[in-house]
């Protein structure tokens, strides 16, 4: 499964050499559908936006909106 997590613009993360901020989206693997959201707070705490559930997004919406595209979080 996977989730996706947005940013504010004050939102800026360094994890592994990865850059996670609000021209982008993170992507959060795991197995069961409660775990997406706790893992966004154990990587990011509290500065994410939101998160959202696999299927939500589609290609055009991720051009338009989000410049640097969907980045693996974990």
């Amino acid at each position: 499964m996977k989730t996706f997590v947005s940013f504010g613009q004050d939102h800026v993360h360094e994890i592994d050499g990865k850059r996670f901020d609000a021209r982008c989206i993170a992507v959060i693997h795991h197995n069961e559908s409660h775990e997406g959201r706790q893992i966004a707070h154990d990587l990011f705490g509290v500065k994410f936006c939101t998160t959202y559930e696999e299927g939500y997004f589609t290609p055009e919406k991720m051009a338009r909106w989000y410049s640097r595209g969907f980045i693996d979080a974990n």
